[in-house]
């Protein structure tokens, strides 16, 4: 009788429902920001300030970019189990080190910028929380680093 492990399906272990998951919260994430800076926000140099629409997110402000941001966070953070496709072999590094990138990127693209922020989207909007979202870029690159072998 043979010990072997089961042969299981590559393309099973590729849609886990972690994944599935984990992708869902990255896309819902850029979406809310993308909708809420191309439709929700107001132009803040319009005068008079018009209302944006619909009401409920208008109101939320800025804590739109916590909601998206955070969703996509949240995904990236999920997508790190090993039963991910992100969480295993070299996926890993290359996520790692592509989560470290995009914060330090995003960090001197704010110091480089920040005498005029207008012309870079999204950017533009956050002002010094943009130092947030780089660290946070940076410390989910820090738990693909906890899953290193």
């Amino acid at each position: 009788m043979s010990t072997s492990m089961p042969v299981t399906d590559e393309r099973a272990k590729t849609l886990s429902p972690r994944f599935l998951v984990a992708l869902l919260l990255i896309l819902a994430g850029i979406a809310w920001i993308a909708w809420y800076y191309t439709s929700v926000r107001v132009d803040p140099t319009a005068f008079p300030k018009p209302k944006g629409s619909p009401k409920a997110i208008a109101d939320l402000g800025r804590w739109n970019y916590v909601i998206g941001f955070g969703a996509l966070m949240l995904g990236l953070t999920i997508a790190a189990h090993r039963s991910t496709p992100l969480g295993r072999g070299r996926a890993v590094v290359i996520t790692m080190l592509g989560c470290f990138l995009v914060g330090l990127v995003w960090i001197c693209t704010f110091y480089v910028f920040s005498n005029d922020l207008s012309p870079i989207p999204v950017i533009n909007d956050l002002g010094q929380w943009n130092l947030v979202v780089g660290i946070a870029f940076m410390a989910v690159g820090f738990s693909y680093a906890t899953k290193w072998e």
